[in-house]
């Protein structure tokens, strides 16, 4: 079904609807908890927040590779849940939705890790997906 932009005028329709991830409660409490991360992560595999805080601390440590690996799982598992969530390949992931702060970190840390590496083109199609899906994201997740 298509949306119409009723303040953008005759025949103009708005963009894709946003996609919200339902909140994970128990992903939550457990990364809260400071339990070992990589526990997390193997308890709750299809979750991208323990994939993306692997990902930052391994990057943080200079381990780009293993940043690279942990992020591009965490994104990949994130794309799982958009999809599920209704995501038709485009629009919206809001930052300011809590539950979809694991895959948009995943995704900047693949484009982070990625340039880190070299892959250039990767981290910058990482750049533009971010750009597209959130712009606070971008903002908030600034090298």
């Amino acid at each position: 079904m298509e949306r119409k932009d009723l303040l953008a005028g005759p025949g103009r329709t708005a963009g894709p609807a946003p996609t919200y991830l339902p909140a994970d409660p128990d992903t939550d409490e457990a990364l809260r908890s400071g339990k070992d991360l990589t526990d997390v992560a193997a308890r709750f595999p299809s979750s991208s927040a323990p994939w993306a805080a692997l990902a930052e601390r391994a990057f943080g440590s200079g381990e780009v590779v293993a940043a690279y690996a942990y992020a591009r799982t965490g994104y990949h598992r994130g794309l799982d849940q958009l999809r599920r969530a209704g995501w038709r390949g485009n629009g919206p992931v809001p930052w300011e939705h809590e539950p979809n702060r694991g895959f948009l970190r995943s995704l900047h840390m693949l484009g982070a890790s990625a340039a880190a590496i070299g892959e250039d083109d990767e981290a910058a199609r990482c750049r533009q997906f971010l750009a597209e899906s959130s712009p606070e994201a971008v903002r908030e997740l600034k090298d």
